[in-house]
């Protein structure tokens, strides 16, 4: 998975939660980038074929972007679920975010293997919790918000 791949991402979770376009300020909010690299990058994903932006109105995503989108989101849920479920890595979201520009298909196609995914995924992630409906976790933490796992 690449930068492009968490761009697509983001863009999809948060059409979404918004039902429509994706606004360059809240995707440069969930990515923690200024709005001129958001910007930088949604022209990439234009020249790609996997976006679309119009000025002051937001990104929407190509049929192909969607595609692109939810195999990324798949990855990402895999690998957030390994660290929670099977190694109960405490802080599992910070480290899959560190972990996703990283892992290849090949590796996460053998960790979906131990995980035992769900059929509906990446239909599972919530994009109002940003996280897997699968996790296996006790309940919300401290006051940083983080979950914990079992």
């Amino acid at each position: 998975m690449n930068t492009a791949d968490q761009y697509v991402k983001a863009i999809y979770l948060l059409q979404e939660m918004e039902n429509g376009p994706a606004s360059t300020g809240s995707l440069a909010d969930r990515l923690g980038v200024s709005p001129a690299s958001a910007n930088e990058m949604i022209g990439k994903l234009e020249s790609r074929g996997l976006a679309e932006h119009e000025k002051y109105k937001g990104v929407t995503l190509t049929d192909e972007g969607i595609v692109h989108a939810r195999d990324a989101l798949q990855t990402y849920c895999i690998i957030e679920r390994f660290l929670a479920n099977v190694l109960s890595v405490d802080e599992f979201r910070a480290e899959a975010s560190d972990l996703e520009p990283v892992i290849d298909d090949l590796v996460a196609e053998r960790l979906d293997t131990i995980i035992d995914r769900n059929a509906d995924c990446p239909d599972c992630f919530d994009p109002e919790t940003d996280a897997c409906c699968h996790l296996e976790v006790a309940a919300e933490g401290t006051e940083t918000g983080e979950q914990r796992a079992d």
